[in-house]
């Protein structure tokens, strides 16, 4: 995404706590923001933030992880970890990704995340209009990384965690480069799937392996596994 782009949208309408004080309004105190980030990416974890904003304070600056640049994500971590009443990220591994389909993916990297947080939930806001989470009250807001402010919140935690994960990850597979592209199909990660196959934190039931002739590499079948007891309370 160009700078100018993120500039210029970042300078937009910033999110509130209207979301948040509808529900501390009805006596619903611990209200959770959450979103994910690495969904559409080819290697590595789905990330999930989920972060409880108390009502007074503010930091300046926060928007949808999108519309923001890595220093400037960096830089509002550390503020929103010092103000946020308490926030966690869980994690769905590539593998789990695989063998769960990433609906049911989403959901598990949501329950870790949500049974990190020693605060009960009262209501949990999810960005968009799928409810995923539905083993505790949750609310669906559209856009809501661009107009809730905990939802924001939970996506640059979510997006940091992920992409120092990622640049990790760059030092035991540096031909994919994945400090650059932290997964994502970006054209040098593409020429390395090409000449390489894929490596261990690939996802390798997705359709990019049918691509992978070269390689010998074989697109994988989901496993089935029993997901009764993977969700359970």
């Amino acid at each position: 995404m160009p700078d100018g782009y993120r500039s210029s949208m970042a300078d937009a309408t910033p999110p509130t706590l209207k979301q948040e004080q509808r529900y501390w309004n009805q006596g619903e105190s611990v209200v959770v923001g959450i979103d994910e980030v690495g969904k559409g990416a080819w290697a590595g974890p789905l990330t999930i933030g989920a972060v409880i904003l108390p009502p007074t304070g503010r930091v300046k600056g926060i928007r949808d992880s999108k519309m923001l640049t890595p220093n400037t994500r960096e830089k509002l971590f550390d503020r929103i970890g010092e103000w946020a009443r308490e926030w966690s990220v869980g994690h769905a591994s590539a593998r789990e990704c695989d063998e769960l389909g990433m609906s049911d993916a989403q959901r598990l990297a949501t329950r870790r995340a949500l049974d990190q947080l020693t605060l009960k939930p009262d209501r949990v806001l999810v960005d968009g209009n799928w409810d995923y989470v539905d083993w505790v009250p949750s609310t669906t807001i559209t856009k809501g990384d661009q107009s809730c402010l905990s939802i924001a919140a939970a996506s640059i935690m979510a997006k940091v965690t992920r992409d120092r994960i990622m640049a990790a990850c760059a030092n035991d597979f540096p031909a994919y480069m994945f400090e650059n592209n932290k997964g994502y199909p970006a054209p040098q990660h593409q020429i390395a799937l090409a000449g390489y196959g894929p490596c261990v934190i690939h996802r390798k039931s997705w359709a990019f392996m049918d691509e992978l002739l070269w390689t010998n590499s074989r697109r994988l079948n989901r496993v089935q596994i029993d997901q009764g007891n993977l969700f359970a309370a």
